[in-house]
């Protein structure tokens, strides 16, 4: 089951400094930088306790995507993801300006193996114009 399953364009994504932080966090703590082999992606994955966080994380990026609930194995959980136009135009400008090696050089490494991994894919995504509402 999608939670969200027709994202649509919006203005660009404007964080308050407190928004920046708590994502950042987010990030480091529980986020999963890679890709599927085409495409990167950004994905957070934690128990439906903390919906209101992933609602929260729709809220200020309402083009990602949230899955689930999922119940299976004994758990419980919700899926975020971000990839493609919202993933290079909302998400990593946040991200490169934000973690540092100094913040986290493991979750810096892990984007920067990704940008790397993907630099084709989000170069050609850079390029296009960023859709509006």
């Amino acid at each position: 089951m999608t939670v969200s399953d027709d994202p649509t364009p919006t203005d660009p994504v404007v964080l308050s400094d407190f928004d920046r932080g708590v994502l950042i966090g987010l990030l480091i703590g529980e986020g999963s930088f890679g890709g599927d082999g085409r495409q990167p992606q950004v994905t957070v994955r934690m128990h439906t306790r903390h919906a209101a966080l992933f609602h929260w994380l729709m809220g200020r990026f309402p083009r990602s995507r949230l899955y689930g609930p999922y119940h299976h194995g004994g758990r419980s959980y919700y899926q975020w993801m971000a990839r493609g136009e919202v993933l290079v135009h909302d998400l990593l400008p946040i991200l490169e300006a934000q973690l540092s090696p100094e913040l986290d050089g493991h979750a810096h490494d892990r984007l920067q193996m990704m940008l790397a991994r993907y630099d084709a894919v989000i170069a050609r995504e850079r390029s296009r114009p960023v859709r509006t509402s």
